[in-house]
């Protein structure tokens, strides 16, 4: 089975549209999935928000990376429910689109992603502008299959360095082959950002719970994202090296960390995370 719309696509459905301002969609998570991080439900904003893009320039050109300059993180996702996605487009030009989205599951909100900025690129250098269109009439009538999506494997990330209660490096190995590089994209694999940020969060989570600032029996969440800015692609196979650096937490219980990824001792990607504690018994 083609790979291509099946392996990391995220939008069923375009229930609502306003063409070039708007839009409406949903995502039906597999209910056999073991998880679905918050990060994906960011990227299936994000996708809703690229179809609209690509069909307000006919499918010439498409968004790619990008700057994220405030995710918030609401509640987590469960298998088996359905994502409601709602964008709007600020401007869309044949440079930039800037938008902000938020995604719900059962009327709970799941994350809120405001300012977020992606550079529009040649679609032909990712993929078939004719497959493009046709997948977005598809989406815009009576929806793609649900429950394809197979879900990720888990990241492998080893951990190199722990300074206690400061910061933590680790390195990220980006698979060779993963199935959802057929989706992402089939003429040139880029492993997602919204990847990235899940694997930072989780290096970070790791770093603050070991740090000593909890309380007993606390459990530590990531709550948002703010200015995260992705500066080069990364290729399957490429090993990222990770960094976060910890601040005490604040007076209102909040932890910021500093986030950098490098590959070849060249920064590819920054921003900061937010984190707080809440209690064992949630």
């Amino acid at each position: 089975m083609d790979g291509h719309f099946r392996a990391f696509s995220l939008v069923d459905r375009i229930t609502q549209l306003q063409a070039g301002k708007r839009a409406e969609g949903k995502f039906s998570v597999p209910a056999h999935l073991s998880r679905f991080s918050s990060c994906l439900a960011a990227e299936a904003a994000g996708q809703l928000a690229a179809w609209i893009a690509m069909a307000q320039l006919d499918f010439e050109l498409r968004p790619v990376a990008g700057v994220a300059a405030d995710l918030h993180f609401g509640a987590d996702v469960r298998p088996g429910q359905t994502l409601d996605l709602a964008i709007e487009i600020d401007s869309c030009d044949r440079d930039t689109v800037n938008y902000s989205a938020h995604a719900y599951a059962d009327g709970v909100r799941i994350i809120e992603l405001e300012r977020s900025a992606g550079p529009m690129l040649p679609m032909e250098a990712f993929d078939a502008p004719d497959a493009m269109r046709r997948r977005y009439e598809l989406l815009c009538g009576p929806g793609a299959p649900a429950g394809e999506f197979p879900g990720v494997a888990e990241h492998e990330i080893e951990i190199i360095e722990e300074v206690h209660a400061k910061s933590s490096r680790a390195f990220l190995k980006v698979p060779h082959e993963a199935p959802f590089f057929s989706d992402h994209f089939p003429r040139r694999p880029v492993f997602p950002g919204t990847m990235l940020l899940d694997a930072h969060i989780q290096l970070a989570l790791i770093a603050a719970e070991r740090s000593a600032y909890w309380p007993p029996g606390a459990r530590v969440i990531a709550t948002a994202a703010p200015n995260l800015k992705l500066r080069a692609f990364i290729a399957p196979g490429d090993i990222v090296e990770l960094y976060v650096g910890l601040a005490p937490p604040d007076d209102s219980g909040v932890m910021t960390a500093q986030t950098r990824a490098y590959m070849n001792g060249k920064q590819v990607a920054m921003g900061s995370l937010q984190m707080a504690a809440m209690g064992a018994d949630r």
